[in-house]
């Protein structure tokens, strides 16, 4: 995804004192040792255990884990004599988007529906036999960024037409000209998916800044929901935090980090995997 930066709303107090308090519990390295154990047991676990695991005594197993107990990040419960400890599953998305709001890389808003413009004289259209080509030229500038995508030569016409959902094929366009488009693609062939998709949103390199991304993604989201489309799923590099901040403000949230999960360029890179889910299903 290739879009122009956009500038964070500030961040309000009280949400800053509650993610302060969050980060200054996972200060001490021990409770990120004991969080990342929590999290990754198959289920509940116990103190003794975890304090075997980590080579730690007991009681200050204990004292660590009511510190992160204390902020939500887990959960006890009492068994008999022993204490069960199990991961606060609202912590895994909460923590990255707290990461996200202090980078400044997320949008305070929960909706692309927010009253900010789209762009002056933007108009989102289904996309027509006779922009593929310049749907294609503007995928060509997304893959020269090297923030965009993995892909290092633009699809054909044909490849694209095939993966791209019917009705779910977007174009911008401004004073005439097209500068951006939209796209779905089908997760899985399974029908217990066929809510899930995946997006893409590029901008023309002469275009960005100028609320493409905003109208099309806009666009996007309410053509999906309306169509019954539950999630709407999309990775991007964390280089791209013009991208992050926009699909942020349109209701999207982080799922996590998907750590070199591909090369490109004979290079391993990460992205953010990010999901919008919608309220009608």
């Amino acid at each position: 995804m290739t879009t122009a930066t956009t500038t964070a709303p500030s961040l309000d107090a009280d949400a800053a004192r509650t993610y302060a308090s969050w980060f200054a519990c996972l200060a001490e390295p021990t409770r990120v040792r004991l969080l990342h154990t929590v999290a990754t047991a198959p289920g509940e676990i116990t103190v003794g255990a975890l304090s075997e695991r980590l080579g730690i005594s007991q009681p200050t197993c204990s004292h660590h884990l009511r510190k992160l107990a204390a902020v939500g990040f887990v959960r006890l419960r009492r068994d008999g004599t022993s204490t069960r400890v199990s991961v606060n599953e609202a912590c895994c998305t909460g923590l990255p988007h707290a990461a996200d709001a202090v980078m400044g890389t997320v949008a305070m808003t929960s909706s692309c529906c927010s009253p900010a413009p789209a762009g002056d004289g933007v108009v989102v259209r289904a996309l027509a036999d006779d922009d593929w080509p310049d749907v294609r030229r503007i995928y060509a500038e997304g893959i020269a960024t090297r923030n965009a995508t993995f892909e290092t030569d633009v699809p054909t016409r044909a490849a694209l037409d095939r993966k791209w959902l019917t009705g779910h094929r977007w174009v911008a366009e401004l004073d005439g000209v097209v500068a951006g488009w939209a796209a779905a693609t089908a997760t899985s062939a399974r029908d217990c998916y066929e809510g899930v998709v995946e997006t893409s949103v590029y901008v023309g390199e002469g275009h960005r800044g100028r609320g493409i991304g905003r109208a099309l993604l806009r666009h996007q989201v309410g053509a999906a929901d309306e169509a019954g489309i539950w999630t709407l799923q999309t990775s991007v590099f964390p280089e791209n935090k013009a991208s992050l901040t926009l699909h942020h403000a349109a209701g999207f949230r982080t799922v996590g980090v998907r750590d070199r999960i591909a090369r490109l360029d004979g290079r391993w890179r990460d992205t953010v995997l990010l999901e919008r889910r919608s309220s009608c299903c």
